[in-house]
């Protein structure tokens, strides 16, 4: 029997914030990331949209138990898609089954002040990249996601995301230029 993956290409591409053990990095073509709001939750936040021009870094991991009601539980604001033929990655054996979760179309809209990107979820999800692929993989994740124009949230003194992780002077400093760069201002409620 295959083995059920799923691709994450945000904060799950950060370890520290889940306990699959059995994760790879690999890449998906025909994808983009975008910043979304949805009415399941009070922020914005990433999701998958299909774009043929495009490919996205990410990691693959094992579905615990081949249960997907638990990921699916985890991952409740999204759909799960199937995308094994889109991601390439190193196993030797062919995973059948890999996922990618996004949100269903005409569930999705705009940020607004509302609800807008926690910079302590984005620290994270870049965090993330700089440990796996390096500061030129978190370059293309910047360069691979649309919605910058979203309202961005500084929450970093007092973090609302849940899984909020403690960065390094340069991490931080990586991510602020990166945000001055696209001209992306954090504003304090």
């Amino acid at each position: 029997m295959e083995r059920a993956y799923f691709f994450g290409y945000g904060s799950l591409v950060n370890r520290a914030t889940h306990s699959f053990t059995d994760a790879h990095k690999a890449r998906a073509s025909g994808w983009r990331r975008a910043w979304r709001s949805t009415a399941l939750r009070p922020v914005s936040f990433l999701t998958a949209i299909p774009d043929r021009e495009c490919e996205i870094d990410g990691l693959i991991a094992h579905v615990p138990n081949d249960d997907w009601a638990a990921l699916d539980a985890r991952e409740h604001a999204y759909a799960r898609v199937g995308a094994a033929h889109q991601i390439s990655h190193p196993l030797g054996v062919t995973a059948a089954s890999i996922a990618i979760y996004a949100i269903a179309d005409g569930h999705h809209f705009d940020p607004s002040l509302e609800n807008p990107i926690l910079l302590s979820y984005l620290d994270v999800v870049i965090q993330g990249y700089l440990t796996e692929f390096g500061e030129e993989g978190a370059a293309r994740f910047f360069e691979t996601t649309s919605g910058w124009n979203a309202p961005l949230l500084n929450d970093r003194a007092a973090p609302l995301y849940p899984r909020a992780q403690s960065l390094t002077i340069d991490e931080t400093a990586f991510i602020d230029q990166a945000l001055a760069r696209l001209g992306v201002v954090a504003h304090k409620r």
